[in-house]
């Protein structure tokens, strides 16, 4: 049994079927990544300001860079890794022809969540080699689908890594950290913590 058909990913005209990371993940973590950055320039010392000034939009290059990472599916097999935009230096990523699948195997997280490790074949001695299934992608139900029919592993008891009310949380206080940021920026931060900028 596999998970019911979701909407389908964005496809090519030559079969590739792509899904990204999930919009609300990656929003989470920009978002997270945004209200914890963003105040340390208006709170340095002056002589640290400029330096930080540079490092927040790199920083948000690097953040952007990590969340674009996506899952490509074809006739012959799978790929995870970036766009050609920051892949040539993030150079992440791994692919897998279907026919060198051979099984799921199931890890525990301390957090009480459970990661899928996609084995191949061993091809030596020593174990079956293994790469981490994407958990985190837009079109969650449709990847799994489609990984199933090319494999014949059965995925019905594989989950997100984490449940979506977790990440709907996280973001919905990373807004209320960026709307008090907003406000505090607005109406003076020296009013609002004691602290005088000059």
């Amino acid at each position: 049994m596999v998970h019911p058909e979701a909407p389908p990913s964005a496809a090519a005209a030559d079969g590739i079927h792509v899904y990204p990371m999930a919009p609300l993940i990656r929003f989470t973590l920009l978002a997270l990544y945004l209200a914890l950055v963003l105040p340390l320039p208006l709170l340095a010392p002056p002589g640290l300001r400029p330096a930080l000034l540079g490092a927040v939009p790199l920083g948000l290059v690097l953040v952007l860079a990590i969340t674009s990472e996506r899952v490509e599916l074809d006739a012959t097999g799978l790929r995870v890794g970036h766009p050609p935009w920051c892949s040539w230096w993030l150079r992440r990523g791994w692919s897998l022809p279907w026919s060198s699948i051979t099984t799921l195997t199931p890890v525990a997280t301390s957090q009480g969540g459970r990661v899928y490790y996609v084995r191949a074949a061993a091809t030596g001695p020593g174990p079956a080699p293994a790469w981490l299934l994407p958990q985190r992608v837009a079109g969650f139900e449709d990847f799994l689908t489609r990984f199933a029919t090319h494999t014949g592993i059965d995925t019905a008891v594989v989950g997100r890594i984490s449940p979506p009310w977790t990440y709907r949380l996280l973001a919905f206080l990373c807004g209320l950290m960026l709307l008090a940021e907003a406000l505090v920026a607005l109406f003076g931060i020296g009013s609002a913590t004691g602290v005088v900028v000059s």
